[in-house]
């Protein structure tokens, strides 16, 4: 009996031996192995997504400017105000151009009444050439009479000599009214054409008389009024001080008016639908479409065309991108910040993987494989490889895990995640981390799950 249980102390102390063997042996292997995250190869939703910062923008907008200049009489519309198309908004002392039309009025009334004299004495000349015309055919008869009764000598001379002067004092009558004819109707000409003038120089005072008050050309709501009653305004260059009454904008059309990255425009296409975002109105988002995408680089530091740029300094460049709001309400006012996060693609149901996967690798062309030798890259006279995109797939031999690097072809990028095309499928386990492992990870390379609990941070 005693020699059973020597036996059996022998056995356990072997096992125990064996067990704490094994158990250094993998103690030794697991503290060789790099701790790594991991997650599953998925199917999912991908959608790429562009976000660009701007401001609320009406799509119709004009600047109402002074077209005269004079002191402002009235201004019937502040900011904030909601104006119809038609309606005075402001006014401008109209003195001058007031007197300038009635006394423009009372030419033209004074020119149309010397045209009715004109016509009076155009008829008066008229009847004159018809009287003279009439007594010269009677003296012509008169005197072709007196030739006849003459040559036969029928009548005395001093007869005859009588109607042959008659004969020509009535053609030099006939002569003279035809000019008075031509006369009256010449200043009559003269005076319709001054009439014509004074009609033009009538409209030309009218308009000045127009541009003394300020009219509104659209529905809309006034924006910015940067003058006071009082205050004298020049006709001038939009946007110059003095010379803008007010801002009207037509809310009906809104867009935001966003700037988005040189590297992201090439994905922004008319059309595609975004997601707006106003910081005035916090947890609404606004629907919305791409409507126009600029073609003019703009520098970031002074919004600038870079083709009317003159500097070389290389720096940041944004594109112009506008987005059309679906249902615009009137919380929105021109001016206020937004963000615009525009879909450029999307697909249902693709493998992805978590971006942070995605690794840069140099493949490694002097790799051993069976019955070769080991070849040393750095003999090698031909060109260098370069990096390859891929991920790190887990693979069991044994009771070790390995990291080996597999190279992958990647698709649409979404906000965490990224399409794969090919090199994994769903189900298999990569490493995603932590980002310092990675950056030193080699392909082949031992590793251990982590199992360590994410820290977490207690509610103050």
């Amino acid at each position: 009996m005693k020699m059973n249980k020597k036996t059996i102390a022998i056995v356990v102390a072997i096992l125990i031996g064996c067990a704490a063997l094994v158990a250094l042996t993998v103690y030794r292997s697991d503290a060789d192995a790099q701790k790594v995250l991991t997650a599953k190869v998925t199917r999912e939703n991908l959608s790429s997504i562009v976000s660009g910062t701007g401001e609320i923008r009406p799509k119709v907008f004009v600047n109402v400017g002074a077209q005269i200049l004079g002191r402002i009489t009235h201004l019937y519309a502040k900011e904030g105000d909601r104006v119809t198309k038609g309606e005075v908004v402001a006014t401008i002392e109209s003195v001058p151009q007031s007197s300038s039309v009635d006394a423009q009025k009372a030419t033209i009334d004074s020119s149309k009444k010397d045209i009715a004299a004109d016509i009076a004495a155009q008829q008066v000349a008229k009847a004159n050439v018809d009287h003279a015309k009439a007594d010269l055919e009677q003296k012509d008869l008169d005197y072709k009479r007196a030739q006849e009764l003459y040559k036969d000598a029928l009548i005395a001379k001093q007869d005859f000599d009588a109607k042959k002067a008659a004969y020509d004092i009535a053609v030099a009558t006939l002569a003279q009214d035809e000019a008075s004819l031509t006369q009256a109707n010449a200043t009559t000409a003269s005076a319709r054409a001054k009439l014509a003038s004074n009609v033009a120089q009538l409209r030309n005072d009218a308009d000045q008389l127009d541009r003394t008050i300020s009219i509104s050309p659209l529905d809309g709501i006034v924006t910015n009024e940067p003058v006071r009653e009082g205050e004298t305004v020049v006709p001038g260059i939009q946007n110059t001080e003095g010379s803008t009454l007010m801002t009207l904008a037509n809310m009906s059309v809104v867009t935001a008016e966003v700037k988005v990255d040189e590297t992201d425009i090439t994905g922004v296409k008319i059309g595609q639908p975004a997601d707006v975002t106003v910081d005035a109105i916090p947890g609404k988002i606004f629907k919305g479409h791409v409507t126009e995408v600029g073609d003019q680089a703009l520098l970031r530091s002074t919004g600038a065309s870079t083709s009317q740029s003159t500097t070389g300094t290389e720096e940041a460049k944004d594109f112009k991108v506008v987005v059309t709001l679906d249902d615009p309400t009137s919380e929105l006012r021109p001016g206020l910040s937004a963000t615009a996060k525009i879909t450029t693609a999307q697909k249902d149901n693709v493998v992805a993987i978590p971006l942070q996967a995605l690794v840069m690798e140099v493949p490694d062309t002097g790799k051993k494989k069976k019955g070769a030798q080991k070849v040393d890259a750095s003999l090698s006279t031909g060109p260098k490889p370069q990096p390859v995109q891929g991920v790190f797939v887990l693979r069991k031999e044994g009771r070790k895990l390995r990291a080996v690097f597999v190279p992958v072809q990647t698709g649409i990028t979404g906000t965490s995640d990224i399409e794969v095309t090919g090199g994994v499928k769903p189900g298999d386990e990569i490493v995603v981390g932590p980002y310092r492992v990675l950056r030193i990870l080699k392909d082949d390379a031992t590793v251990k799950r982590d199992t360590t609990p994410a820290a977490t941070t207690s509610p103050a």
